[in-house]
């Protein structure tokens, strides 16, 4: 293979992971002998046990890009999609490279930072930043920083560059900071501008949509500190900056800062609000306990009310948990702190009657201890049945109420999505077998159980909805069906593991029509006459093509 990154061609490639594959499923040696010196998973392994590891067309990818030297195909792929044909300007080229050391908030284009590549194509071209203060900071050029401040002091609070970043923002929203042979010179950096009197509350206006880079969002402000406590989760630069006085009540930090817990006491120590920031239920989005304590002991309100829906029909905290399938451990951290049990959700359920609604038996007997018992109707009773997985009391009750799954509620009907996209397989597979309406939508983003089964990637669940009834066609609230659910989630991957092929494959079995190349870009197919963008093994599937 010529590695050369001149010679780099995201088609070619893709027909060498392709025979790589093919070669593998013959059961050539050579191909075994490829995985076993490029894929992790096949170290050491005999050709009969990578055999038997059935691998696929992104482990083949794996394979080509760690040929190259790269960890990952996306980061291959990324890297040479960053690259521009000859003949384009260098602003051009160091463009494209800030879009892979900025998340899209800041960079205003791309959805995701890139750092490795940033780092690889950095390597590959030393003189990309060359000249420029402003990338120096996304770098840690520590002396090109203390050159520039010591010949223009009030630079260090100027935003410039193609970004137009304050420098200490560009230092702290450096995706760089996640590469740890990066990570001192840019806390070095950050060091400098502070003493040279960069203003630790530095900020610039969001640039993901409705803003742009020419016209930023100011009402949701990204500051310094985010970059640091809630974008890269760095301890260090976090201390660094509210030592230095930065305010931590931005609005930003404290809630993103939940989604790494590594920096969320340092905040709270000094002084981040809980109230009004949606940490209480940020938190609770997740199984994390320890966060949860955290928050409490710094004084949050575990009775705190909603800021926003959906947030709002669930009342407090509690009734959020229970509607993400919070453990019992963690609904009882919640009452300890003071958590009102006789709270009730915007419809009147109260915290007992929602955790057998949502199948939580332990919880709900936890709310039975504290708050004593409540008389359930046969429609509750049938629903918390159906939620826990006991078919032998859901039949029961159904043999004597055969008006249900049909007289529920609206609220009790949206079970079914709420429980697909939770992961609640035994219970939506009873749900629709005992007859619930199976195009009944709701969750975060009012869709199909179906819908939220493919964006998990829920082959078996996917495959069995579809074989009771649901229909491709079956509309989400963002204005598509359960192809463009596919679409998003195979390229973004939400879920560890998600079976997006298996999905996919189950789609077209019942019903939803093959792809067809677009013309105009390979990269994207049109699908009952839309254009979508799948991963590359969906998209092979799609179009009929799967190797």
């Amino acid at each position: 293979m010529n590695r050369s990154p001149a010679r780099l061609n995201l088609e070619h490639l893709k027909k060498q992971a392709k025979e790589l594959i093919r070669l593998y499923r013959r059961q050539a040696p050579e191909a075994y002998a490829r995985f076993r010196e490029a894929l992790p998973a096949a170290a050491g392994l005999s050709d009969a046990q990578i055999a038997a590891l059935d691998l696929r067309l992104h482990d083949a990818q794996s394979c080509v890009a760690r040929d190259l030297g790269f960890v990952s195909w996306p980061d291959l792929r990324r890297y040479v999609e960053a690259q521009l044909p000859h003949g384009r300007s260098r602003d051009d080229r160091v463009r494209r490279w800030l879009q892979l050391v900025y998340a899209a908030d800041v960079s205003g284009t791309s959805d995701r930072a890139h750092p490795r590549v940033a780092v690889r194509m950095l390597t590959e071209d030393p003189g990309l930043v060359a000249d420029d203060p402003y990338h120096a900071c996304a770098v840690g050029d520590e002396e090109a920083i203390r050159r520039t401040a010591a010949n223009d002091p009030a630079w260090v609070n100027r935003p410039g560059g193609l970004l137009k970043l304050p420098p200490l923002v560009a230092v702290t929203h450096s995706s760089l900071l996640q590469i740890p042979e990066y990570q001192p010179q840019l806390h070095r950096c950050a060091r400098l501008l502070l003493q040279s009197g960069a203003d630790p509350d530095q900020r610039i206006g969001s640039r993901w949509p409705p803003g742009t880079l020419d016209a930023p969002d100011d009402s949701n402000p990204l500051s310094a500190l985010y970059g640091a406590a809630g974008r890269n989760h760095d301890l260090t630069l976090t201390k660094l900056l509210l030592e230095a006085g930065a305010n931590p009540n931005d609005n930003e930090s404290l809630y993103h800062s939940l989604e790494g817990s590594v920096t969320t006491g340092l905040l709270l120590e000094h002084g981040a609000r809980i109230a009004g920031t949606n940490a209480m239920y940020k938190v609770l989005d997740d199984e994390n306990v320890a966060a949860l304590e955290l928050l409490l002991r710094h004084g949050g309100n575990p009775n705190e009310p909603a800021g926003n829906a959906p947030l709002t029909d669930c009342g407090s905290p509690l009734m959020w948990a229970i509607r993400r399938r919070r453990s019992r451990t963690c609904i009882a951290t919640l009452l300890d702190a003071g958590a009102d049990p006789n709270i009730t959700t915007s419809g009147g359920l109260s915290a007992y009657r929602y955790a057998l609604q949502f199948g939580l038996t332990e919880v709900a007997e936890l709310l039975r201890e504290r708050n004593g018992a409540e008389a359930l109707g046969d429609d509750e009773r049938f629903v918390a049945a159906c939620s826990s997985g006991n078919e032998r009391e859901a039949r029961r009750i159904q043999a004597l109420r055969p008006d249900l799954p049909g007289s529920l509620s609206a609220q009790q009907l949206r079970l079914l999505p709420e429980l697909a996209a939770s992961g609640g397989d035994d219970a939506v597979r009873l749900m629709v077998r005992l007859g619930w309406p199976i195009t009944v939508r709701g969750g975060d983003w009012d869709a199909s159980a179906l819908n939220h089964a493919v964006f998990r990637g829920n082959a078996g669940l996917t495959r069995f909805l579809l074989a009771h009834g649901a229909d491709w066609t079956e509309q989400h609230g963002f204005g598509d069906n359960a192809s463009g659910s596919l679409s998003w989630a195979s390229c973004n991957e939400p879920v560890e593991g998600g079976d997006w092929v298996g999905c996919a494959q189950a789609l077209l079995d019942h019903g939803m029509p093959r792809a067809t190349p677009d013309r105009d870009d390979p990269e994207w197919v049109l699908l009952a006459g839309r254009r979508k963008l799948f991963s590359d093994e969906v998209r092979e599937v799609l179009l009929g093509e799967a190797v």
